[in-house]
């Protein structure tokens, strides 16, 4: 079998790479990084030999590219089952397939006046009720899943599955942008912080020297 190949952009800005990365990182599957980076509108440089969408991620598996940060995941933990990235129980299954759907088609007020800048510092920025809303929502399911499903660990199901991976960007937002959150909801974001995939990726990302206008809304 070809060595897996994961293309993303810059890790500074980049939450959809940051989702499948962290997720492949922290269950131990090896993978080839390919790095592009954003242009200034906010296009991927040098996308087009690997996604028919132009878009980050996409993950080649035996030459063909399965894209979409979800899609990703889903055949990622179908091609290594033993690495239990969803959670066994069924019901729990189904919520923790169902809070990374949600993750993914919504939150956009979050997603618009919050982007992820992991190397910025902008507290009190991008906050309004909307975006507001967007976190309240987080927090619920953050608290509900911990009190629901968390036992026997840290992270939303216990132990780290794809959910964590997809909330993962939603901890360095709350941190860049100084969310204060409620005591249960900010331990869920600290033990994601604390992964060694997610430390990985932020480290890399400080590291980033690309300024993308897109995505520096409050430069």
């Amino acid at each position: 079998m070809k060595p897996l190949r994961l293309a993303i952009g810059n890790k500074n800005y980049s939450s959809w790479s940051m989702r499948p990365w962290v997720l492949l990182t922290q269950a131990g599957i090896a993978f080839e990084e390919i790095q592009l980076k954003f242009s200034d509108e906010g296009k991927v440089n040098g996308i087009e030999p690997y996604s028919p969408t132009r878009q980050v991620p996409v993950l080649i598996v035996e030459g063909e590219p399965v894209w979409d940060s979800l899609a990703i995941c889903e055949a990622v933990a179908e091609m290594d089952p033993g690495k239990n990235l969803w959670p066994a129980d069924a019901r729990a299954r189904q919520v923790a397939r169902s809070v990374c759907a949600e993750m993914h088609a919504g939150f956009r007020s979050l997603r618009d006046d919050m982007p992820m800048n992991i190397r910025a510092s902008l507290p009190g920025k991008g906050m309004s009720p909307e975006v507001r809303k967007d976190i309240d929502r987080i927090v619920a399911i953050w608290e509900s899943c911990r009190t629901r499903y968390g036992q026997g660990g840290e992270l939303l199901f216990g132990h780290f599955t794809a959910a964590d991976a997809f909330y993962a960007p939603v901890a360095t937002r709350f941190l860049t942008y100084a969310v204060k959150l409620p005591p249960l909801a900010q331990r869920y974001a600290d033990a994601l912080l604390a992964l060694s995939a997610v430390r990985a990726w932020v480290a890399q990302a400080r590291r980033e020297t690309e300024v993308v206008r897109a995505d520096e809304p409050y430069a």
